[in-house]
């Protein structure tokens, strides 16, 4: 009885946390658009999946700051800020750093191997200019095995939401931006920073990179 009742649960872990990552994207790339109603049975069928999942996703994502909730008129995305900017990149100016430097310190074989992978499609990209949104998933790509090379959960979990918030800003600006393309390239230099085990110089190519963005922002409003 205990076995029957216990993969049930694993199955449905699994689908809320499926299903919690592709709403979660679409909601950063803005897919899913600012101010645009959360429809829970309209996800549930694109993503192949029950409502419950889908339910258990909005729960984590408006936590997140991905939506909001509103009394008696339902779910929505949450709107798109930029006075937000300046509050998102005074967290990000001392935990990206940080972030990039124990990397360097921590990242194991398994984590050098995936970020000198992503270090070859940077490569590959720049050489044939895709598409802005192939770049913004690579971007988040090159972002997130970078925070999770950390080995620190919380640490990891929080730059993920700021990226992720971040993200959306830049996305809302993509058409203006000038060098999206050299933005992404930046993270050449501080991946190899990382795979060579280089935390100081790691952790200023990150701080630079996030005065990059910030001001990539601006200039673009």
């Amino acid at each position: 009885m205990q076995q029957a009742a216990t993969q049930p649960d694993g199955e449905e872990l699994s689908l809320a946390e499926r299903a919690y990552r592709a709403i979660r994207d679409r909601l950063v790339l803005l897919e899913i658009r600012p101010g645009a109603p959360i429809n829970e049975e309209q996800l549930a069928q694109s993503l192949g999946v029950g409502r419950t999942p889908v339910r258990e996703a909005l729960k984590r994502l408006q936590y997140e700051r991905l939506i909001t909730t509103y009394p008696r008129r339902g779910t929505f995305a949450t709107d798109v800020n930029i006075t937000d900017l300046a509050h998102i990149s005074e967290v990000r100016l001392e935990l990206e750093p940080l972030a990039a430097a124990q990397a360097a310190r921590r990242a194991t074989a398994a984590d050098r191997a995936a970020l000198t992978a992503l270090r070859q499609e940077l490569a590959r990209a720049g050489a044939r200019r895709p598409e802005p949104v192939e770049l913004l998933h690579l971007d988040l790509q090159v972002h997130r095995a970078i925070y999770a090379a950390t080995h620190n959960p919380y640490l990891d979990d929080t730059l993920v939401r700021y990226d992720n918030l971040a993200t959306r800003i830049w996305c809302l600006f993509i058409e203006r931006l000038s060098d999206m393309a050299g933005h992404v390239e930046e993270h050449g230099p501080l991946i190899e920073a990382i795979v060579a085990g280089d935390p100081d110089r790691a952790a200023e190519l990150a701080r630079r990179h996030v005065v990059g963005f910030e001001r990539a922002v601006r200039a673009a409003i």
